[in-house]
């Protein structure tokens, strides 16, 4: 598949396709796939991981504090600490892409 021939699916798209697949009405489709991300963010919220196997695990990675540069002008700048959210892929899904 080429770059002009890809489709990036949306959140409309996914409902549609949980509806579909599953036979059940669209709203019921949303709601599923809302509390599905919900719990996922909540969980990463909280510090713990996600692991869905077959498909992949989500985990949190704190970055600390650290000096960079200002690109326009090169001056020092002190980089907050945060959360990076990661996704390490599984088994299937590699499976999957890579038929």
């Amino acid at each position: 598949m080429t770059d002009a021939t890809k489709k990036v699916l949306g959140k409309t798209d996914l409902v549609e396709l949980i509806a579909e697949k599953s036979n059940v009405s669209k709203v019921d489709a949303h709601n599923a796939l809302n509390l599905v991300l919900d719990g996922i963010t909540n969980a990463l919220s909280d510090g713990n991981d996600v692991n869905i196997t077959g498909f992949g695990k989500f985990k949190v990675a704190h970055r600390a504090e650290r000096q960079g540069r200002n690109p326009a002008n090169g001056e020092p700048l002190t980089i907050k600490a945060s959360n990076q959210v990661g996704f390490s892929v599984g088994a299937g899904l590699k499976q999957s892409v890579n038929k």
